[in-house]
Protein backbone atom coordinates (compact mmCIF):
# COMPACT_ATOMS: atom_id res chain seq x y z
CA UNK A 1 0.00 0.00 0.00
CA UNK A 2 0.58 3.76 -0.21
CA UNK A 3 2.41 5.65 2.12
CA UNK A 4 2.66 9.30 3.32
CA UNK A 5 6.45 8.97 2.58
CA UNK A 6 5.58 7.23 -0.84
CA UNK A 7 4.19 9.92 -1.84
CA UNK A 8 6.57 12.23 -1.14
CA UNK A 9 9.78 10.54 -2.42
CA UNK A 10 8.17 10.18 -5.76
CA UNK A 11 7.36 13.44 -6.33
CA UNK A 12 10.86 14.17 -5.33
CA UNK A 13 12.45 12.04 -7.22
CA UNK A 14 10.64 12.87 -10.66
CA UNK A 15 11.34 16.86 -9.43
CA UNK A 16 14.66 15.74 -9.72
CA UNK A 17 14.60 13.89 -12.74
CA UNK A 18 13.53 17.22 -14.63
CA UNK A 19 16.16 19.38 -12.63
CA UNK A 20 13.65 21.38 -10.81
CA UNK A 21 14.76 22.20 -7.45
CA UNK A 22 12.59 21.80 -4.54
CA UNK A 23 12.08 23.30 -1.11
CA UNK A 24 9.82 20.48 0.77
CA UNK A 25 7.97 21.06 4.18
CA UNK A 26 6.45 18.67 6.22
CA UNK A 27 4.22 19.21 9.22
CA UNK A 28 1.51 17.36 11.24
CA UNK A 29 -1.52 18.57 13.01
CA UNK A 30 -0.69 17.07 16.65
CA UNK A 31 -5.23 16.97 17.14
CA UNK A 32 -6.43 15.36 14.19
CA UNK A 33 -3.50 13.41 13.06
CA UNK A 34 -3.11 14.87 9.49
CA UNK A 35 0.23 15.21 7.29
CA UNK A 36 0.70 18.12 5.15
CA UNK A 37 3.41 18.39 2.80
CA UNK A 38 3.95 21.49 0.47
CA UNK A 39 7.36 22.08 -1.87
CA UNK A 40 8.57 25.09 -3.47
CA UNK A 41 9.81 24.83 -7.16
CA UNK A 42 11.61 26.35 -9.37
CA UNK A 43 14.21 26.07 -12.26
CA UNK A 44 17.78 27.53 -12.40
CA UNK A 45 20.03 28.49 -8.85
CA UNK A 46 18.50 29.60 -5.80
CA UNK A 47 20.11 32.83 -6.00
CA UNK A 48 17.74 35.25 -7.46
CA UNK A 49 14.88 32.80 -7.70
CA UNK A 50 12.40 35.45 -5.93
CA UNK A 51 12.94 37.44 -9.20
CA UNK A 52 11.37 34.25 -11.63
CA UNK A 53 8.65 32.45 -11.13
CA UNK A 54 7.78 29.34 -8.75
CA UNK A 55 5.39 26.85 -7.60
CA UNK A 56 4.05 25.57 -4.78
CA UNK A 57 2.51 22.18 -4.62
CA UNK A 58 1.04 21.31 -1.56
CA UNK A 59 -1.43 18.26 -0.29
CA UNK A 60 -2.99 16.90 2.74
CA UNK A 61 -2.89 13.34 3.80
CA UNK A 62 -5.93 12.56 6.05
CA UNK A 63 -5.77 9.62 8.66
CA UNK A 64 -8.08 7.92 6.58
CA UNK A 65 -5.00 7.70 4.08
CA UNK A 66 -2.99 6.43 6.97
CA UNK A 67 -5.10 4.07 8.07
CA UNK A 68 -5.34 2.20 4.77
CA UNK A 69 -1.62 2.45 3.95
CA UNK A 70 -1.23 0.60 7.04
CA UNK A 71 -4.09 -1.98 7.31
CA UNK A 72 -5.82 -1.98 4.23
CA UNK A 73 -9.44 -2.30 3.70
CA UNK A 74 -10.23 -5.39 5.26
CA UNK A 75 -8.42 -3.99 8.34
CA UNK A 76 -10.15 -1.20 8.83
CA UNK A 77 -13.65 -3.00 8.23
CA UNK A 78 -12.01 -5.49 10.99
CA UNK A 79 -11.65 -2.68 13.47
CA UNK A 80 -15.55 -2.10 13.27
CA UNK A 81 -17.51 -4.86 12.70
CA UNK A 82 -17.74 -8.23 10.44
CA UNK A 83 -16.76 -8.18 7.10
CA UNK A 84 -19.67 -7.74 4.73
CA UNK A 85 -19.50 -6.92 0.83
CA UNK A 86 -21.45 -4.61 0.94
CA UNK A 87 -19.63 -2.28 3.64
CA UNK A 88 -18.20 0.73 2.56
CA UNK A 89 -14.98 0.06 4.11
CA UNK A 90 -13.92 -2.41 1.81
CA UNK A 91 -14.69 -0.26 -1.35
CA UNK A 92 -12.20 2.41 -1.54
CA UNK A 93 -13.76 3.72 -5.04
CA UNK A 94 -15.87 6.04 -2.75
CA UNK A 95 -12.93 8.00 -1.00
CA UNK A 96 -12.13 10.90 -2.79
CA UNK A 97 -9.30 11.21 -4.52
CA UNK A 98 -6.07 12.84 -3.09
CA UNK A 99 -5.97 16.90 -4.37
CA UNK A 100 -2.67 18.69 -5.16
CA UNK A 101 -2.74 22.23 -4.82
CA UNK A 102 -0.19 24.04 -7.25
CA UNK A 103 0.04 27.96 -6.59
CA UNK A 104 2.29 29.74 -9.23
CA UNK A 105 3.82 33.04 -8.78
CA UNK A 106 5.84 35.46 -11.06
CA UNK A 107 6.73 38.72 -10.03
CA UNK A 108 5.96 41.77 -12.15
CA UNK A 109 8.84 44.19 -12.93
CA UNK A 110 7.18 47.15 -13.55
CA UNK A 111 4.91 49.08 -11.57
CA UNK A 112 3.40 50.90 -13.94
CA UNK A 113 1.08 48.30 -15.29
CA UNK A 114 -2.42 49.58 -15.96
CA UNK A 115 -5.20 47.45 -15.81
CA UNK A 116 -5.81 46.76 -19.41
CA UNK A 117 -2.57 45.45 -19.74
CA UNK A 118 -3.05 43.22 -16.67
CA UNK A 119 -6.13 41.61 -17.99
CA UNK A 120 -4.65 40.73 -20.85
CA UNK A 121 -1.64 39.33 -18.95
CA UNK A 122 -4.04 37.55 -16.99
CA UNK A 123 -5.91 35.93 -19.77
CA UNK A 124 -2.48 35.02 -21.70
CA UNK A 125 -1.39 33.49 -18.48
CA UNK A 126 -4.14 31.42 -18.21
CA UNK A 127 -4.03 30.12 -21.77
CA UNK A 128 -0.21 29.30 -21.77
CA UNK A 129 -0.98 27.68 -18.71
CA UNK A 130 -3.98 25.35 -19.80
CA UNK A 131 -1.58 24.82 -23.03
CA UNK A 132 1.17 23.10 -20.73
CA UNK A 133 -0.77 21.22 -18.24
CA UNK A 134 -1.62 17.86 -18.93
CA UNK A 135 -3.07 16.73 -15.65
CA UNK A 136 -5.02 20.16 -14.06
CA UNK A 137 -8.61 20.21 -14.27
CA UNK A 138 -8.84 23.46 -13.16
CA UNK A 139 -6.78 26.74 -13.84
CA UNK A 140 -7.55 29.90 -11.83
CA UNK A 141 -5.44 33.10 -13.00
CA UNK A 142 -4.80 36.00 -10.42
CA UNK A 143 -3.27 39.12 -9.67
CA UNK A 144 -1.38 40.34 -6.11
CA UNK A 145 -1.79 43.51 -5.10
CA UNK A 146 0.87 45.92 -2.69
CA UNK A 147 0.40 49.17 -1.23
CA UNK A 148 3.32 51.90 -2.16
CA UNK A 149 2.85 55.52 -1.43
CA UNK A 150 -1.08 54.89 -0.65
CA UNK A 151 -1.35 53.44 -3.66
CA UNK A 152 -2.34 49.59 -5.11
CA UNK A 153 0.01 48.50 -7.22
CA UNK A 154 0.33 44.85 -9.05
CA UNK A 155 2.91 42.96 -7.67
CA UNK A 156 2.71 39.48 -8.59
CA UNK A 157 0.78 37.08 -10.96
CA UNK A 158 -0.64 34.13 -9.59
CA UNK A 159 -2.16 31.08 -11.23
CA UNK A 160 -4.06 28.42 -8.82
CA UNK A 161 -4.50 24.62 -10.62
CA UNK A 162 -5.30 21.92 -9.10
CA UNK A 163 -4.37 18.02 -9.78
CA UNK A 164 -6.78 15.16 -8.52
CA UNK A 165 -5.10 12.01 -8.21
CA UNK A 166 -7.83 9.04 -7.22
CA UNK A 167 -4.86 6.97 -5.26
CA UNK A 168 -7.39 4.59 -3.42
CA UNK A 169 -9.53 3.95 -6.54
CA UNK A 170 -9.04 0.06 -7.72
CA UNK A 171 -8.88 1.56 -11.23
CA UNK A 172 -6.27 3.93 -10.49
CA UNK A 173 -6.72 6.84 -13.00
CA UNK A 174 -9.51 5.64 -14.83
CA UNK A 175 -11.46 6.50 -11.60
CA UNK A 176 -11.58 9.53 -11.82
CA UNK A 177 -14.72 9.66 -13.93
CA UNK A 178 -16.60 6.79 -11.69
CA UNK A 179 -20.26 7.24 -10.60
CA UNK A 180 -20.73 4.41 -8.73
CA UNK A 181 -20.59 1.57 -11.29
CA UNK A 182 -17.10 0.16 -9.84
CA UNK A 183 -19.33 -0.90 -6.81
CA UNK A 184 -22.28 -1.82 -9.04
CA UNK A 185 -20.26 -4.01 -10.81
CA UNK A 186 -18.59 -5.65 -8.16
CA UNK A 187 -21.81 -6.67 -6.35
CA UNK A 188 -23.32 -7.98 -9.64
CA UNK A 189 -20.28 -10.56 -10.03
CA UNK A 190 -20.49 -11.50 -6.14
CA UNK A 191 -23.84 -12.48 -7.13
CA UNK A 192 -23.26 -13.91 -9.68
CA UNK A 193 -20.49 -16.00 -8.20
CA UNK A 194 -22.84 -16.80 -5.08
CA UNK A 195 -25.81 -18.01 -7.41
CA UNK A 196 -25.44 -22.05 -7.18
CA UNK A 197 -25.39 -21.27 -3.56
CA UNK A 198 -27.16 -18.80 -2.40
CA UNK A 199 -27.29 -19.28 1.48
CA UNK A 200 -22.77 -19.58 0.70
CA UNK A 201 -21.87 -15.83 2.03
CA UNK A 202 -18.75 -16.80 -0.17
CA UNK A 203 -15.24 -14.86 -0.18
CA UNK A 204 -15.68 -11.22 0.97
CA UNK A 205 -13.73 -9.47 -1.24
CA UNK A 206 -11.77 -5.82 -0.97
CA UNK A 207 -11.21 -3.49 -3.38
CA UNK A 208 -7.46 -3.97 -4.20
CA UNK A 209 -6.03 -0.46 -5.26
CA UNK A 210 -2.13 -0.03 -6.39
CA UNK A 211 -1.11 3.81 -6.35
CA UNK A 212 2.43 2.49 -6.35
CA UNK A 213 2.16 0.91 -10.23
CA UNK A 214 1.25 4.41 -11.59
CA UNK A 215 1.66 7.00 -9.39
CA UNK A 216 5.41 7.78 -10.24
CA UNK A 217 4.60 8.27 -14.04
CA UNK A 218 1.84 10.78 -13.19
CA UNK A 219 3.93 12.63 -10.64
CA UNK A 220 6.56 12.83 -13.40
CA UNK A 221 4.25 14.38 -15.91
CA UNK A 222 2.96 16.70 -12.94
CA UNK A 223 6.74 17.59 -12.71
CA UNK A 224 6.40 18.21 -16.54
CA UNK A 225 3.93 20.49 -16.42
CA UNK A 226 5.19 22.42 -13.73
CA UNK A 227 8.32 23.25 -15.27
CA UNK A 228 6.29 23.96 -18.67
CA UNK A 229 4.27 26.73 -16.94
CA UNK A 230 7.16 27.94 -14.98
CA UNK A 231 8.60 28.76 -18.33
CA UNK A 232 6.00 30.50 -19.76
CA UNK A 233 5.32 32.49 -16.99
CA UNK A 234 8.69 33.45 -17.57
CA UNK A 235 7.96 34.24 -20.68
CA UNK A 236 5.23 36.24 -20.08
CA UNK A 237 6.74 38.05 -17.57
CA UNK A 238 9.77 39.26 -19.49
CA UNK A 239 7.10 40.62 -22.52
CA UNK A 240 5.41 43.41 -19.40
CA UNK A 241 9.38 44.81 -18.84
Amino acid sequence: MLTYEDLTTFFLNAAAKLELVTHPEHWMNARSLEREFACTCHTGSCEGSENRSSCTISFTWSTMDTALSQEGPVGICDFFHEPDEHCPHLHTSDIPPLVLDLAYSTPLHSTSVVSPSLADLTQMLKLRASENSSRANETRPGVTLAMQDNRLLPEALTLQQRVELPIWHPDGLRGLHDDGRHREEHIIMRRHDDDDDPDDPGEIMADNPRPEEWLPQVLLEVCQDITQVLEALDTISSQER
